[in-house]
């Protein structure tokens, strides 16, 4: 917790507060919302005129009885400050409604440009953990209209009020004392910087209450979590649960002590300082009156321009202070906007003209590390895949054989090394044009929030959707007859997270409509990370027999840690040790009899039992 506050107190920003407000402005001007700032200004021209009239009203009322005028000409003047009042009110009101929708657009534009920065920025950068971090808090600070985004604008209104108020203040105090204006400074400045201090332990700190918060709601969570209460009534936890809950709150409210204790003092000094100098300045002005060079009106008036002085400056201070932790947040949006690519999806030259079936795709000495490792992931690859080829990838969970593929697809580039297309060095393509080429189901599935034909076809539009090249694909997978029994069938809608009648299919389920969109695709090359990871062995089996036609006429490669895949292939790599350790047919490696042999025939005794098993049942 004391790292986490050291860090926070030590924060520096990489863009300053004032190229943050560039910033903002810069987007305003792009998405022609300059009414935005412009409405703000005369927000804070009404609220100071407002000021003003609340100012120089009571001594207008005190110089017209001191002075005996008319009823008449009293309620005439009072009219006129009503007026005035009634003027810069309604003003500020009508501005204030004006700029709310201008406010919002702009954070909507820079949430629309966070977005398009994360949706195309290369794809090494989506496991970059500093940039992802980044992201997060970039998004939480365009989440709502009290977030940095957008409540900068209401910051630069009261800065730009307060300034205006400073200035005018400034000029009505200094035909007195130059040392009255100078203890109003001082003790304003004071005030500011202790309270500031005192009462700022919250912020210094936010980390540790964050992660104290977070401790109690977990354990709040822990407690209602209904896949949880068997355990807590089996291994009776309910005492233990109770006893580190009243340890978080316990913590909750000494911090929560701290930060009181600490916001009392600051007012307390704060009460304090202004009656020092609301006194001397009291004391001050009573003397000129006594002494016959200030009238009663104009007491008054100095009297309450020193406190309205006072409060303008604290109000510089404090706004000065919100504004350069807004910057903060914008400081990261701006750093994810600005993070550098390893490379562009545009840009690169078009694919030569070819037939499908003709690419070639090379890795030649391909080393790759992924950043802060501290072992390549592979290591001096050299590999062919040949027109129309079925080559199978296997080896144990961590040999990198999901990075393989991931380089292979142009999603990654080699630390060493190159990947040719067709003679070609790929990162001359354009990468957009570059995954044309390809169709993959992996590990991690990407099911859209929509209907089963729009996931295979990925294709937002029913009428722009193939319907019978989607069956045909279904087919293949052998998702046809549960397809068909789904309410709506092919246009039955998936994920109940967004739609509440949504159907929810099993992982293997899934996995099968994963490798129909993949068939739908019609790539030259095919990719399939542990395609099967989610089915039982007899399933395995069964779809693997079913491959070798999907796949006929394309480039495939089976990526697996189970074996199931590599008898219908024309060549097997075993990695180990982030290398190509053994390569050939399944029978050769078979009479090899090295690691590829050993885990085979271990795994064949296992699918031999869930043989028996399933005939059995």
């Amino acid at each position: 917790m004391l790292e986490n506050s050291k860090n926070a107190k030590s924060e520096k920003p990489k863009y300053g507060m004032w190229r943050c407000v560039g910033f903002m402005l810069a987007t305003a001007w792009r998405e022609r919302e300059l009414a935005s700032p412009l409405w703000g200004l005369v927000i804070a021209l009404a609220a100071v005129g407002s000021n003003l009239v609340g100012l120089y009203l009571p001594p207008a009322v005190v110089r017209g009885v001191e002075e005996c005028v008319s009823p008449g000409q009293l309620l005439a003047t009072i009219g006129f400050f009503a007026l005035g009042a009634m003027v810069c009110s309604a003003l500020k009101t009508y501005a204030v409604e004006n700029q709310l929708f201008p406010n919002i657009t702009i954070r909507t534009a820079i949430l629309d440009m966070l977005n398009q920065k994360l949706g195309r920025t290369s794809y090494p950068n989506l496991s970059d953990g500093k940039l992802l971090a980044l992201a997060n808090k970039a998004q939480q600070a365009c989440e709502g209209n009290s977030e940095a985004s957008e409540a900068v604008w209401d910051t630069l209104t009261e800065l730009a009020q307060n300034v205006l108020g400073f200035v005018i203040y400034l000029i009505l105090l200094s035909t007195l004392e130059w040392w009255i204006v100078a203890l109003v400074l001082a003790t304003a400045g004071l005030g500011y910087w202790v309270t500031k201090r005192l009462s700022d332990y919250a912020y210094r700190h936010r980390e540790e209450e964050a992660a104290l918060t977070q401790a109690i709601l977990y354990h709040v969570d822990r407690a209602k979590d209904a896949s949880f209460t068997k355990d807590i009534r089996l291994f009776h936890l309910r005492p233990w649960l109770e006893e580190v809950t009243g340890k978080a709150l316990t913590a909750y409210r000494d911090f929560k002590w701290k930060v009181g204790t600490r916001q009392l003092w600051g007012e307390v000094l704060d009460l304090v300082l202004a009656f020092l100098r609301n006194g001397a300045a009291y004391a001050y002005l009573i003397g000129l009156v006594l002494a016959g060079e200030l009238t009663t009106a104009q007491f008054l008036l100095y009297f309450s321009a020193v406190g309205g002085f006072s409060a303008w400056v604290v109000g510089i201070l404090t706004h000065l202070t919100t504004l350069y932790r807004q910057s903060l947040d914008l400081s990261v949006i701006r750093e994810v906007l600005d993070y550098p690519e390893p490379f562009t999806f545009e840009g690169g030259k078009p694919l030569s003209a070819r037939r499908e079936d003709q690419h070639t795709l090379t890795l030649e000495n391909v080393s790759f590390r992924y950043p802060e490792a501290e072992e390549d992931t592979l290591s001096h690859i050299d590999l062919t895949l040949h027109p129309g080829e079925k080559l199978a990838v296997v080896g144990l969970n961590g040999a990198g054989k999901t990075t393989l593929v991931k380089l292979l697809c142009g999603f990654l580039d080699p630390t060493e090394g190159r990947v040719l297309l067709d003679g070609e060095d790929i990162r001359q393509f354009d990468r957009r044009d570059y995954y044309t080429l390809f169709a993959a189901v992996f590990q991690d599935f990407s099911v859209m929030a929509a209907s089963v034909a729009a996931n295979v076809a990925q294709e937002p539009h029913k009428e722009d959707i193939d319907m019978d090249r989607v069956r045909a694909c279904v087919a293949q997978a052998g998702l046809t007859e549960k397809v068909e029994s789904l309410p709506g069938g092919y246009d039955a809608l998936l994920e109940r997270r967004v739609y509440p009648d949504g159907v929810q299919l099993s992982g293997g389920q899934i996995q099968r409509l994963m490798l129909a969109r993949a068939l739908y695709k019609d790539a030259p090359f095919v990719f399939l990370d542990e395609p099967t990871a989610a089915l039982d062995p007899i399933a395995e089996a069964d779809l693997y027999e079913k491959y070798a036609e999907m796949t006929r006429g394309c480039s495939s490669v089976y990526i697996s840690h189970r074996m199931a895949s590599t008898r219908f292939c024309d060549r097997v790599l075993f990695l180990a040790d982030h290398r190509i350790a053994e390569e050939g047919t399944h029978e050769s490696l078979l009479a090899l009899g090295g690691q590829y042999a050993q885990l085979f025939e271990i795994q064949s005794k296992y699918y031999r039992k869930e043989a028996v098993s399933h005939e059995e049942a």
